[in-house]
C-alpha cells in the first residue's frame, strides 16, 4: 500500500489503448531510423584511432578507447576541424570528397562590431560537441558523406584582394564537383562566394537569403561592406535579381537605400511578420518558388546569423530582437536544403561578443542539419533509409 496507490487510475486500468498512438510519434518513427544505418565508417574511425593513437593502457576496458585520441571522444580532446572531418592539406584532391568546409576569417567588411575573424575557429570548436548521428534527421553524416575541412582561405587586409582570394578558393572547390560550405566571416563574403559558383556553373543561380537586414546597398563608407553583398551578386549576369529571396528581414538596421533596391531591383523580401502572418512552411514554398523560378539550375544559401532572435545570438556584429526563433529558422532550414543547394555560408558570428559559445553552436546546427536534410531528401551522399 502506498499514497500513490489510486495515482493513473484512468489509464491503469484500460486493457489498451483506444489507438496505437505510438505510430503517429515522430520519436519512435525517428528511433527506427537509426536501425537501419549501418556503423562501418565510424568504426573506421575508431580501429584508425587504436592504430594511428596506441592501444590505451592495460586498465582500459573499452579497448576501443586509444592512448593519443584521434576520434571524436572526448569532446573536449582533439584538434578542432568542422564536425571533427579530416583536414585536408592538399587541397588538388578536393575532387574525392562530397562536402568541403572552408574557413573564411574575413571581417574588415563589418560597420559596427568586429570579430567575425574569428567565426571559423569558433564554429570548429564548439562542432566538437556533436556526434555525426542526428536523431531527427535518422541521419549519420560520417555514414552518408565524405567530408573534409579545407582550412582558410589567406584573407589579406584589403576588401577586394581578399574577395579574390575567397572567389579562387570557392571557384576550385566548386569545379571539383564538391560542394562548399563557408565558415564566415562576415557577410561580405557572400558576393565572392556566389561569383565563384555563378562563373562555374555558367548558368542561372538562384540566392536564399536569411537574415534581418536586406545587404543591399551598392557601397557603404564607400567600399563593399557587408551591406553590399546581393546588390553585387545581383549584377552578375546569371545571378539576377528576380532569383534573390531574403528572408527575415525587419528591426530597426534596415538602411532605406537597400528598401529602395528592393523596389527597383525587384528582389523578394520576406519580413519576419510574414514568417509570424503565414507560417515557416508557406514562406520556404514561396522562397523556394521565387529562387528556383526561369529555369535556374541551382540555389545558393546564405545564412548570416542575426537572422535569428538576438537573445538566442549575442555574439553577432549587429544583433537585431525579434528573429527567428531557433525551431522556427532550423525548420525553414530544412525545408529549402531538401530541394538541394549548390554552395551555403554561415555567417557573422562574432566570437568575442559570444556567451558560452551559443551563438556558434547555433551556427554549426544550421549547417549540420542543412547537410543532414539534403541527405535525407537524396539531394547528397548515401541515403540509408
Amino acid at each position: 500500500m502506498g499514497f500513490f496507490d489510486n495515482h493513473g487510475l484512468s489509464y491503469r486500468q484500460k486493457k489498451a489503448l483506444e489507438s496505437e498512438r505510438t505510430t503517429d510519434l515522430l520519436g519512435i518513427e525517428q528511433a527506427e531510423k537509426e536501425a537501419k544505418i549501418p556503423e562501418v565508417e565510424n568504426q573506421k574511425i575508431l580501429r584508425r584511432s587504436v592504430e594511428y593513437g596506441l592501444e590505451a593502457a592495460p586498465s582500459i576496458g573499452d579497448r576501443t578507447i586509444s592512448t593519443f585520441t584521434r576520434e571524436p571522444r572526448p569532446a573536449y580532446a582533439g584538434i578542432p576541424t568542422f564536425l571533427r572531418s579530416p583536414f585536408l592539406e592538399d587541397v588538388r584532391r578536393v575532387g574525392e570528397y562530397d562536402v568541403a568546409f572552408i574557413g573564411v576569417p574575413f571581417d574588415i567588411g563589418t560597420t559596427y562590431r568586429a570579430g567575425a575573424r574569428f567565426g571559423p575557429e569558433a564554429m570548429r570548436r564548439i562542432s566538437k560537441l556533436y556526434t555525426s548521428y542526428s536523431y531527427e534527421k535518422g541521419v549519420d553524416l560520417a555514414e552518408s558523406l565524405n567530408m573534409c575541412d579545407v582550412g582558410d582561405v589567406f584573407t589579406i587586409a584589403n576588401i577586394e584582394k581578399s574577395f579574390d582570394q575567397i572567389y579562387k578558393a570557392v571557384s576550385h572547390v566548386f569545379a571539383q564537383g564538391t560542394l562548399p560550405v563557408m565558415l564566415g566571416g562576415d557577410h561580405a563574403i557572400g558576393y565572392p562566394c556566389v561569383r565563384a559558383i555563378a562563373d562555374v556553373l555558367g548558368e542561372k543561380v538562384g540566392i536564399i537569403h536569411m537574415d534581418r537586414h536586406l545587404d543591399l546597398q551598392e557601397t557603404d563608407m564607400d567600399e563593399r561592406m557587408h551591406t553590399t553583398p546581393w546588390f553585387h551578386a545581383t549584377n552578375i549576369p546569371n545571378a539576377p535579381p528576380e532569383n534573390l529571396v531574403q528572408v527575415g528581414i525587419g528591426g530597426w538596421q534596415v538602411p532605406r537605400e537597400s528598401v529602395q533596391n528592393v523596389r527597383k531591383l525587384n528582389t523578394t523580401a520576406i519580413s519576419i511578420f510574414d514568417i509570424e502572418r503565414l507560417g515557416v512552411e508557406k514562406v520556404a514554398e514561396i522562397a523556394l518558388e521565387k529562387a528556383w523560378q526561369g529555369g535556374a539550375k541551382a540555389v545558393y544559401l546564405s545564412v548570416d546569423i542575426d537572422s535569428f532572435d538576438a537573445g538566442f545570438v549575442p555574439g553577432t556584429g549587429w544583433p537585431e530582437p525579434g528573429g527567428f526563433l531557433p525551431r522556427e529558422g532550423l525548420k525553414f532550414l530544412d525545408l529549402v536544403a531538401r530541394e538541394g543547394i549548390c554552395g551555403m555560408e554561415l555567417v557573422e558570428v562574432s566570437p568575442p561578443y559570444d556567451v558560452s559559445d551559443q551563438t556558434a553552436l547555433l551556427g554549426t546546427r544550421c549547417i549540420a542539419d542543412v547537410l543532414a536534410s539534403m541527405v535525407d531528401a537524396g539531394k547528397l551522399g548515401k541515403k540509408f533509409t
